[in-house]
């Protein structure tokens, strides 16, 4: 199994769940999170004051899946996600040891 975490626009957010849907992934764990990468944030005024903002407002899904699906998903991911312009985001894919589901207990790929 592996987890693919993504980090993301916010806009593009309806955008990957379409996809994700479209290939039949419906276990997804969306969080609301800031930060940057080369992006580096940007200058505002507010009231005449100058502030750098250099958090910015992202999405971070969290999905794990069998093995075997991992390129189709990072692709649905990617090919949603992407506007060609700097902040579009990152994926990572981890290895996942075990999954349990806690209702029955369901061990491995049958709890996901």
């Amino acid at each position: 199994m592996k987890k693919i975490e993504a980090i993301i626009q916010p806009f593009k957010l309806d955008e990957v769940k379409s996809a994700l849907a479209a290939i039949g992934i419906d276990g997804i764990t969306i969080t609301d999170v800031r930060g940057h990468g080369r992006q580096k944030g940007h200058r505002e005024v507010y009231r005449g004051q100058e502030y750098n903002i250099d958090m910015l407002p992202k999405v971070k899904l969290e999905i794990v899946i069998p093995a075997a699906r991992t390129a189709e998903v990072c692709e649905a991911i990617s090919g949603a996600a992407r506007t060609g312009k700097l902040g579009d985001g990152k994926i990572f894919v981890f290895e996942v040891a075990e999954a349990i589901r806690i209702r029955n207990g369901d061990r491995g790929e049958m709890a996901i």
